[in-house]
Parts: C-alpha cells; structure tokens; sequence
C-alpha cells in the first residue's frame, strides 16, 4: 500500500517548508529513515526522511517550491502501484520555465493607405489668389523668414544691426547674417531677434542624464527565516510594554583578564561577547525575576539559566542557546559558542540546539556599534544589547584617565521586570564584568 510522505513540521514553530533539494530520485528504492530531501524551516536547513520501505514513486513538489505542514510532497509504495487516487492524477510539479529565447518580432502587416490625390500641373503652376477681404498685415506681424538670400551690409561686409540686437544675438547664438531687418534701411533690430523661434542645442551640446544599466530593481522572495523574524517581531514590539536601562561599565580588568586567558594557547582563546555571557547568566542566577517567560495568565519564573545567543546569518538572525551558561565554565561556553555560530550560519542547528532560551545577548560590538536598543525574543521578559568596548577620558580618584568602557542597553518586558528589577540586575552585571574574578569566586 503505497505511504504519503508529507512536508512535516521539523521545529516547533515550522508551518511551512521550502524544499531545498530531493535527495532521492522517482524510481529509486528507499528505507525507512533514509533521507528523502532537504528541507529550510524557519530557523535552519533539515532532513525529511522517509517514514516506509518501498520505492519512490512520485516527487510531487519541485525543488526550491514552499508548501504549508502536513502538504503531499511525495509518494512511496511499490513498482508499479497505482497512486492516482493520493495523488488527484497531479504529475510533478514542473520546473520553472526557462527564459524565452529573444527571437525577432514578425513584421507588422502595413496598413493599406489612400494615396494623396495628384494635383494637375497646370493648377499647380498657377498663383494662388488672394481673396477679396483678406486681412491686410503690417510688415511687423507677418511671419519673417528666419534666413534671407541677402542681408544690407554695412562698411566692411558687416550686417546693419544696432548694439542691442547684436548683443542679444551674441548671447542666443544667432546669425545675424540670417536675420531679415525691419529697422531703418534693413537694419536688425531687438524685434526681428525675439521673434526668432527658439532653436534647441544639438544633441551633443544638450545635458546628459545618467541611466542605469541593467533592472532598476530586483524582488527578493522571503525565505523561511525572514518570514518567522518578521511575524516574531510583530509579536513583541507591538504587544509587549518594553522599558529600556542603560548602563556603561568600565572594562580595564575584563580586557586584561582576556588577554592573560590568550596567553595560555588556543585554548584561552575566549571573547569578550563569552565574558558576557557568563557574567549576565551569573547575575540572573542571582536575579531570577530577569530569567522569567511571560506566559499571558502567569509568569514562569526559570531555575535554570539558558542564554540565547544572537548569531548574524546571511537571511537575518537565529539565537542558539547555550544551557545552564552558569553552570558551564568560560571555556566550555567559549566552546559552545563557536560551534554554535559555525552551525548556525550553515543553517545546521538542531531545534533543541535554538529554543527554550530564557534569556537573549545580543552583541553588535564587533561591528563598531557604540550602543543600540534589542527587541525582546518573546516568551523572555528580557534582552541585552552589547556596544563595543571604547577608549573614553573619565574620572577616577578625581583625576582624568583613559579608560576602556562598555555601554550596554537592557530591555525589559514591564508585565514581567520592575524598574528597580531591572536596575539591580545590571549593578550586578556591571560589578562581575568590573571584578571577573567574582564569576569564579
């Protein structure tokens, strides 16, 4: 009996799927569990397997097509079973047309047109009569020709004009020689100029607008991730009340501690984004109000610490968690994070491996950002957003001094963090960031 294979739901919050490739052909034997195609979900690239033995009948869906949970992508069963009555008589999807070839345009079909009545040459040789009434024009409003086969000259071959014609003609770039004269003996004066029709420059003398080459634009389809960010974003912006704390904290021991921990090899590599995080889950294990899920008739107020961490990815941003980050030292957090990140950009992680965070950092640092706010990544009732760690004259002792300061920007869901909440949290924060040794004491 032949099985429908369906595009199933690979994460929790998955409700539709783009094929991104079938890894099996039609009429190619499959088992249970093989994988059949790769799927993009909301947050990463997955395997569809396939859930019976038998042989691959039909690949209802192409490549690169997206189709809603629970949809007919596909068609197991034996050789040469009838699947008609699953598959509605639907073949394949076909693949996308290719472009049409540019051939040339078949010609118009000329449009037969009366030929113009030939006048007899007698009549058009003969003068036209002026009618008996015809209005009579002074030489001023009849249209002058605007060149003549002879001009009044004067003394030295130059045309009779006065000064004001010739300037003005100097200035429009008209031939004077090529101006019929009202004035006294011919004379060209400022009238005979401005009734001169304007003439546009050449082309070559006209302005150029710069066109671009190629489309004006281009329309880039939403992938599966920018979907989720966008309606995930929706629900917290709009909905959640969302306050902001700012604090700055001085770095000097932090920045000396790292490159103490480099100096013992490759594996003392850590990051300042790594000291974050495990300072901040260190503060939430002492400020557990902060590490809460708001859940609309209670609020879910966690023991444990797991530490969203946003990863920038080419189609927008996935946070991979790492769990029980106050449990974990700097090292194996370190650890976490760079497999993580590397993971998450080959949009490789596990759903268990991106949700379930009870808290996010957020760190745009590295990119020169000085301070920004975050959107909270609902159910959390928080975010940290990290600016980068800048040389600033401040006071110490009362007296000036260059120091390192870091500006970090807390955002709080105000059903779930009080003000006072929020700000005790991150005096905490900023006394373990200040004094590294007290995450280990």
């Amino acid at each position: 009996m032949a099985t429908k294979v369906v595009m199933e739901a690979l994460s929790p919050t998955m409700e539709e799927g783009r094929l991104v490739e079938w890894k099996k052909k039609e009429g190619e034997k499959v088992s249970a569990g093989d994988v059949l195609a790769e799927v993009e979900t909301d947050k990463a690239v997955m395997e569809l397997v396939a859930r019976a033995d038998g042989v691959l009948l039909k690949l209802v869906i192409t490549e690169g097509t997206t189709v809603p949970v629970t949809s007919l992508v596909a068609v197991i069963g034996q050789a040469g079973e009838d699947i008609s009555a699953i598959t509605g008589g639907a073949a394949a999807a076909p693949a996308p047309a290719p472009a049409p070839t540019p051939t040339t345009a078949a010609p118009t079909p000329a449009v037969p047109v009366e030929p113009a009545k030939a006048k007899p040459v007698a009549e058009l040789d003969q003068p036209t009569e002026k009618p008996e009434h015809a209005e009579t024009r002074t030489p001023s409003q009849t249209a002058r020709p605007t060149a003549q086969p002879a001009q009044p000259m004067g003394e030295g071959g130059r045309v009779k004009a006065s000064p004001l014609a010739r300037k003005i003609a100097a200035e429009r770039g008209v031939d004077l020689a090529s101006v019929a004269g009202s004035g006294p003996e011919g004379r060209v004066i400022r009238r005979d100029i401005d009734e001169i029709p304007a003439t546009p420059p050449p082309a070559a003398a006209r302005s150029q607008v710069p066109q671009f080459a190629g489309e004006s634009f281009k329309d880039v389809p939403l992938s599966q991730i920018r979907k989720t960010i966008a309606k995930r974003l929706v629900q917290s912006i709009g909905p959640i009340p969302t306050f902001y704390l700012t604090t700055e904290i001085d770095m000097e021991r932090a920045w000396d501690a790292r490159l103490a921990l480099k100096a013992l090899g490759p594996e003392g590599d850590v990051s300042f984004n790594d000291i974050i995080i495990k300072a901040t889950a260190t503060a939430l294990k002492q400020h557990p109000n902060c590490n809460a899920w708001w859940q609309d008739d209670h609020i879910r107020v966690w023991n444990e610490v797991h530490i969203g961490m946003a990863v920038a990815v080419e189609e927008g941003l996935i946070t991979p968690v790492i769990r029980n980050a106050d449990l974990k030292s700097l090292r194996a957090i370190s650890a976490d994070a760079k497999d993580y990140a590397a993971r998450a950009r080959a949009r490789r992680l596990k759903p268990e491996e991106y949700t379930g965070s009870t808290f996010s950092v957020s760190n745009l640092g590295m990119f020169g950002i000085d301070e920004f706010t975050a959107i909270i990544n609902p159910p959390e009732a928080g975010i940290l957003a990290v600016g980068a760690i800048v040389q600033k004259m401040v006071v110490v002792d009362n007296q000036p001094v260059v120091r390192r300061r870091l500006r970090i920007t807390m955002s709080c869901d105000h059903r779930v963090i009080d003000g006072a909440s929020g700000a005790q949290f991150l005096k905490t924060l900023r006394t373990l960031l200040e004094n590294p040794l007290a995450m280990v004491w």
